[in-house]
């Protein structure tokens, strides 16, 4: 009988503690969250593999970016990384930081710079310099994924007076 009630104290406990929700870690989901922006990043710098660039965005994500209308969900995303892909000289590479979370896990946003290859004027490429805000949102699958991605020029480094 002794037994009996200890085993039934056990599971009453882990019953109890699986129905209730984890405190949230801020450190180990930052951590998590900048590793997953670093491999997507590192992943469109490559410009190979569209469909897997595309994936870190969420389905109903809007996307603005300076001189470029605004494009909202996967396809109109899909269709402008394909195209950007597809252009000599294209290249980008972003650094996030700073993840800041809302108080219950399941939204964050970032600031970061970015580097733009694009072609320039008289056959040249020319390099843009962004700065921007991501917001994610963790998806049921416990993925993070960007909702909003903005970004435009960051200014001059050296200002001429």
């Amino acid at each position: 009988m002794q037994v009996s009630r200890y085993l039934s104290l056990i599971l009453l406990g882990m019953t109890l503690d699986s129905c209730s929700e984890r405190q949230f870690d801020s450190k180990t989901e930052g951590e998590k969250l900048l590793a997953r922006d670093a491999e997507w990043a590192d992943l469109a710098t490559a410009g190979k593999d569209v469909e897997k660039v595309v994936s870190y965005w969420s389905d109903d994500a809007v996307l603005i970016f300076p001189g470029q209308p605004v494009l909202e969900g996967k396809a109109a995303i899909r269709a402008y990384v394909a195209a950007s892909f597809d252009t000599p000289g294209f290249k980008i590479h972003w650094v996030s930081q700073k993840p800041v979370f809302s108080p219950d896990g399941k939204l964050a946003y970032m600031r970061g710079t970015d580097e733009l290859t694009l072609p320039g004027l008289n056959g040249g490429t020319m390099t843009l310099h962004l700065r921007g805000i991501s917001v994610w949102r963790l998806d049921p699958d416990k993925q993070w994924r960007c909702v909003l991605d903005i970004s435009n020029e960051a200014p001059p480094t050296n200002p001429s007076s």
